[in-house]
């Protein structure tokens, strides 16, 4: 019983997010909140197989329409974009894989930022492409990532 708690505690210290993936979370989130036609929402879990939850889900803005009497607890409707943001305690191929099986579900673009090397991995239906602290734009969603590193 006592192996079965620790094995459970060092999964969700595993799991933990940094303080350089908040950071970036909050960078990437200041950025797309200046664009009134977009709705970015942290952490919500979408209806793709037993749950799937991006850092970041952005929407059209006219997409969202919360309900404060009754929550979803998994979004069917699918984002334009999902950002994720790799943890020191997280591995680039376990993310990368999660944004094939996040297109393959229908989003139309994943980008995966990795901090280290101030990277942004795009995948899309019929792309992937690598980019460098600079400005990426996916379906009328830009970030500029210069920006987002800088500290």
């Amino acid at each position: 019983m006592l192996e079965d708690t620790q094995a459970v505690l060092e999964n969700q210290v595993q799991e933990m997010p940094s303080l350089n993936h908040s950071y970036i979370c909050a960078q990437i989130m200041r950025q797309l909140l200046r664009d009134e036609s977009l709705q970015p929402l942290p952490e919500l879990t979408l209806d793709i197989e037993n749950g799937l939850t991006p850092d970041i889900s952005v929407f059209k803005k006219e997409k969202i329409k919360p309900n404060f009497f009754e929550d979803i607890l998994r979004m069917k409707e699918l984002p334009v974009l999902a950002i994720e943001v790799i943890s020191s305690s997280q591995n680039i191929q376990e993310l990368l894989e999660k944004a094939k099986v996040l297109v393959r579900a229908g989003i139309k673009t994943v980008w995966t930022v990795e901090p280290y090397g101030r990277s942004i991995f795009i995948v899309s239906d019929n792309e992937q492409k690598l980019f460098h602290e600079e400005i990426v734009e996916s379906d009328g969603v830009s970030v500029d990532f210069k920006k987002v590193f800088e500290s």
